[in-house]
């Protein structure tokens, strides 16, 4: 299936819901946090936003910095994490966001994110937006998106095999992750699309979702 907004169905019986860029709209103090790194660190802004959606903070380091110590990436992803915990002004939902998640209440659903227990309840707090029950988060995993160690977690946590799994995501990173768990993916906002994701829609108001008996949910886009 290509990328598109044109209306569609798609069947599953889990989501998996990436968070920054996908259910919240963080890039105001992702752009702060991250453009004073790239100063300090003498890297062009524009070259390390290309990179650092989507992955936790140390593996965007890893990639921009490769030559620096891994333990380095670690303790300044630790005081990243700080700022940007602390840091909640300009943090909303994407549209659509709040009845999307009600949507799913009483249906399988997780939220997998590169960021902390910290710093993903900061945010969707900061959002007005309740957390679902299952998390994987920076902490339940070993590897950072692009990698598909949390969504397969997710599909783990909630029993359902990941074939049957719609994964929804924003950077090319959660798409590749995505991807390579064997998920459909549905790509959020302008910047999915230049990603491949199964289909994009331009933000949650173009997603309706309803349990279509046996357990399966439909999911109808655009």
């Amino acid at each position: 299936m290509t990328a598109t907004a044109t209306p569609t169905v798609l069947t599953a019986r889990a989501l998996l819901l990436d968070m920054d860029g996908t259910l919240v709209n963080s890039d105001a103090v992702v752009e702060r946090i991250w453009r004073r790194w790239a100063e300090r660190h003498g890297l062009d802004g524009d070259e390390v936003m290309k990179v650092v959606h989507g992955r936790q903070g140390h593996a965007s380091m890893a990639v921009l910095l490769p030559d620096r110590p891994m333990e380095h990436n670690l303790a300044d992803n630790a005081r990243m994490l700080a700022e940007e915990t602390a840091d909640t002004e300009g943090v909303v939902e994407i549209p659509g966001a709040s009845a999307f998640l009600a949507s799913l209440r009483g249906l399988p659903h997780a939220l997998v994110t590169s960021a902390d227990v910290p710093l993903s309840t900061a945010r969707m707090n900061a959002a007005g937006l309740p957390l679902p029950d299952v998390r994987i988060t920076a902490e339940s995993v070993g590897a950072s998106k692009p990698d598909p160690e949390g969504f397969l977690k997710g599909a783990a946590e909630l029993g359902v095999d990941p074939a049957d799994c719609l994964v929804f995501e924003d950077s090319g990173a959660g798409i590749a992750a995505g991807r390579s768990a064997g998920m459909t993916v549905v790509g959020v906002g302008p910047r999915a699309g230049l990603h491949g994701p199964d289909v994009v829609v331009r933000d949650l108001t173009q997603v309706r979702v309803e349990a279509a008996g046996g357990g399966a949910m439909r999911v109808h886009i655009g």
